[in-house]
């Protein structure tokens, strides 16, 4: 990943993480896009948080065990603890909200047609 990427894995200790900065330019304008799609997704880092764990519960439920967020108003983290396996998930976790961020009308028609299942923050 590109050090000025709005989405990077990276190790620290015994953990491996997912760092997404929700207010980069292309992940803010796509946030407002899908506030603009329900009025609850307001899209900071906590929300952030509820729409993966929604997205990852439908789509690859795997990736949620072991995943601990740490969500901040203008940034998102997610860590598990270090091993190979985990690597690999943080790396999956990182190309799905990348793959979010780049499709907005996926991800806006996720949040119109799926806005009242998520908890939002």
């Amino acid at each position: 990943f590109a050090m000025d990427d709005y989405v990077s894995v990276f190790q620290y200790k015994n953990n491996v993480g997912i760092s997404f900065d929700v207010e980069a330019e292309k992940p803010f304008r796509v946030g407002e896009q899908m506030n603009a799609a329900h009025a609850m997704a307001y899209m900071n880092g906590y929300n952030w948080a509820a729409l993966l764990d929604w997205y990852l519960a439908q789509r690859e439920p795997a990736l949620l065990e072991g995943l601990e967020h740490d969500p901040e108003a203008g940034s998102y983290a997610g860590y598990y603890l270090l091993t190979p396996e985990n690597e690999a998930k943080a790396a999956k976790v990182a190309a799905l909200i990348r793959a979010l961020v780049e499709n907005e009308e996926e991800a806006c028609r996720l949040v119109r047609e799926h806005g009242d299942d998520i908890e939002w923050d």
